[in-house]
């Protein structure tokens, strides 16, 4: 017996015009075009079949590379003034990297005129660095005083390294908290001294360590730890660290320990259990003599020994992709 066919709801019945351009909502939400069924199942899909083809390293030729991975994926509170090529538009007395933004928005343009851009978002396409670049121009074009909703991004848009100063420094600043969201952030009352409250309880505290490139410091309950991200070619810095381990040589101090990697946007970044009492002063020392014999082995050509490789073995064992 055929099964009984459910009556088209009247949203479905009357979709949105086919050329109208459908915004972008969130994936579980309805689709705007009007035709009952999630975003994901309907034009959301659409948009995710014209995925710009996956970059590997989005940040690559920029300033600070190495911080921009860092500052993505694992520093909770941290902003960056970004200079762009030619200068600021008119009205617009500064472009501000922010790791995120309240209510997760892509970018703000305040009261002011200033633009925060937000790092810490899901994009649509593969190639974050056009997505990033596509928000910003976005942001830069918004009335004062209005959030920059998500959007979709074309091919042949720009990316970062068209948009901003080649030779502009990249020099962040980590918080310990998010009182950058606002301005007068000592005056918040209400839900927005409540919302800032929040964020700031879920924060790691984090430490960029001086004179280092990329190396950060962070407290857990447990353990505090040191991940540095490093533009080392990845086989090449494994085998460094595979030299350097088996020699014993990743130690940073009495009772810590390399305990693994991350990759993340084609960068490699190793880390370290260390000790609950060991501060980021405390390991500023340590880290810079292992950035010296890291140095030493990367340069050094020979095959790996045995040992070597078994230490290689374990490290790429123990190694987690972030994206």
């Amino acid at each position: 017996m055929a099964k009984k066919r459910r009556p088209q709801t009247q949203a479905a019945a009357k979709p949105q015009a086919g050329d109208a351009p459908i915004p972008v909502v969130g994936a579980r939400e309805p689709c705007p075009c009007g035709s009952g069924r999630r975003y994901k199942a309907c034009h959301g899909r659409e948009a995710s079949h014209a995925v710009v083809e996956l970059v590997r390293r989005p940040f690559e030729g920029l300033p600070g590379e190495a911080d921009w991975v860092a500052l993505r994926e694992l520093v909770p509170a941290a902003t960056v003034e970004l200079k762009l090529k030619g200068g600021l538009p008119e009205g617009v007395p500064s472009v501000t990297l922010a790791t995120v933004l309240p209510m997760a928005w892509p970018a703000l343009r305040r009261d002011n005129g200033s633009v925060l851009l937000g790092l810490q978002n899901d994009t649509p396409t593969g190639d974050l660095s056009r997505d990033l670049a596509d928000t910003l121009q976005r942001a830069l074009a918004a009335e004062p005083g209005t959030p920059v909703t998500a959007g979709r991004t074309g091919a042949e848009g720009p990316r970062l390294q068209d948009l901003l100063d080649a030779e502009g420094p990249f020099e962040p600043v980590v918080h310990t908290g998010f009182e950058f969201w606002v301005e007068n952030a000592e005056n918040a009352t209400g839900e927005v001294a409540a919302s800032l409250e929040r964020a700031n309880a879920a924060a790691i505290p984090t430490v960029r360590l001086p004179g280092l490139d990329a190396a950060y410091w962070c407290e857990t309950p447990e353990k505090n730890h040191l991940r540095w991200v490093m533009t080392h070619p990845e086989e090449k810095l494994l085998d460094a660290l595979a030299r350097l381990h088996a020699a014993g040589g990743t130690s940073l101090g009495e009772g810590t320990r390399l305990v693994g990697s991350f990759r993340a946007h084609g960068l490699t970044v190793p880390v370290w259990d260390l000790p609950s009492g060991m501060s980021a002063a405390d390991v500023e020392k340590p880290a810079a003599a292992f950035a010296e014999r890291l140095a030493g082995a990367l340069a050094d050509e020979t095959p790996l020994t045995a040992d070597e490789r078994r230490a290689r073995a374990g490290l790429t064992s123990r190694q987690v992709t972030l994206n």
